[in-house]
């Protein structure tokens, strides 16, 4: 008779009353509000407005999206033990259905039909690694490779002969829709132009109020209707994965599946489910990317966004509320790149305060060698920041990337991935 992993009244507080993440939006709340008092003293010194207008925020927000769903897309694959490199070829066919959908149907088809590509790309990775035995990095490597191939195919067979379509362009497509908040950031009310409380906040540059100002309007000024459902889907994960029967199973499959398989658990099909997630989410970030950034199928679009999802992944420590956190944090960096080399500016001096607290802890903990290091690097960035007045372009092309790698350098000593993440499994293999 075959056991099934289901909660038996004698054990229900062992597998009903399963803990939620550690942390969890109460520290990403409490950070985030540290960060924001940062940002708040180098804006202050320094005078750069935008480091924490309401635009920077917008634009921070609009380029962690799909960041974000790529990171929890990575997420629900190693939470099964698969490792997925293959984001950012699933990304890339979100962005051709997007695109096709969007023009065909319009905007809400073009973001399911976004989201059903990327999920193709999760079948293809689940048939390789799960039923096939392919090794997952060498799986996850030919999807990126094929999904442009792919995508250049079909583009040159349906847009060819559009307006504005090409083997590497598709035509415009419309957006799904925008929302801003009426009363507190000036939207609409039943036609009435209502009045923005937040912006005249932000306009008077009050320490810390007109920052939090700034970033509640931000937030809630001219978004779009998928970064309102992404970020849902931030709590929803938490409670799919950690308050559900289906979130246990899946997770003990990437702890320990042959603990799962001998409780009868069917660890074929949950990792086939798992992997249609993933692809589904790198699919909504890729159409995310076309209805809401650049407004038509570009050739190659995401450049790179999956592979940043899954820094966000490990910088978040495979927990859904850390990899928001880890996306917001390189939406940000990227969002001042572009806006203005004033406000990256001001990001040393933040980032010289960030280096005296750490030597500050380093030294309350005896470690004398970090402490050295540390201070060594802050007096070398608080140097370059007293002798430049601007910034040079390159370097702050490359601050997000630079941002990722200190915090995932910073972030290595309290990593903990899934056990069994990237071993291959077979059942009736021994342990």
């Amino acid at each position: 008779m075959t056991t099934v992993l289901e909660p038996d009244t004698t054990r229900a507080g062992r597998l009903r009353r399963i803990a939620l993440p550690a942390g969890g939006p109460a520290r990403l709340l409490s950070t985030g509000l540290g960060i924001l008092v940062l940002l708040s003293i180098s804006r202050t010194i320094t005078g750069a407005d935008d480091l924490t207008s309401s635009g920077a925020f917008g634009a921070a927000m609009r380029l962690a999206v799909p960041v974000g769903l790529a990171g929890l897309g990575g997420l629900y694959a190693e939470r099964s033990g698969v490792v997925n490199i293959g984001l950012e070829g699933m990304m890339i066919l979100g962005t051709w259905g997007a695109g096709w959908g969007g023009y065909m149907f319009g905007g809400w088809w073009g973001l399911l039909i976004g989201i059903a590509f990327g999920s193709l790309g999760g079948l293809l990775h689940a048939l390789a690694t799960v039923t096939f035995g392919v090794d997952q990095i060498v799986s996850g490597v030919a999807i990126n490779i094929l999904a442009p191939g792919v995508t250049r195919f079909l583009a040159a067979q349906y847009f060819e002969g559009t307006a504005g379509g090409s083997a590497t362009l598709g035509p415009n497509v419309d957006s799904v829709g925008r929302f801003t908040l009426p009363i507190l950031s000036g939207g609409d009310l039943f036609g009435w132009q209502s009045p923005d409380l937040l912006g005249s906040i932000e306009d008077h540059h009050w320490f810390l109020v007109s920052d939090a100002a700034g970033l509640l309007r931000g937030l809630t000024a001219n978004v779009s209707y998928i970064t309102m459902i992404a970020v849902a889907i931030v709590p929803l994960s938490v409670l799919l994965l950690w308050r559900t029967p289906f979130g246990l199973r899946l997770r003990s499959i990437g702890e320990n599946p042959f603990a799962a398989d001998s409780l009868g658990v069917n660890v074929y099909r949950i990792k086939y489910q798992a992997l249609l997630i993933s692809g589904g989410l790198a699919g909504m970030g890729g159409a995310f990317l076309v209805l809401e950034q650049s407004g038509r199928y570009q050739e190659s679009l995401p450049s790179g966004t999956g592979f940043i999802g899954l820094a966000a992944l490990i910088f978040g420590n495979w927990m859904p509320w850390g990899v928001a956190g880890g996306a917001g944090l390189f939406g940000f960096a990227q969002a001042l790149q572009l806006r203005s080399a004033d406000s990256v500016r001001a990001l040393l001096l933040a980032a010289t305060i960030v280096l005296v607290v750490g030597g500050v802890l380093a030294v309350r903990r005896g470690r004398v060698r970090a402490f050295v290091i540390t201070a060594a690097i802050a007096a070398a960035v608080f140097a370059y920041f007293l002798t430049v007045d601007v910034v040079p372009r390159e370097f702050t092309y490359v601050t997000p990337y630079v941002t990722t790698l200190l915090v995932l350098g910073f972030a290595s000593q309290r990593l903990r991935p899934p056990k069994a993440a990237g071993k291959p499994w077979r059942k009736g293999q021994a342990n």
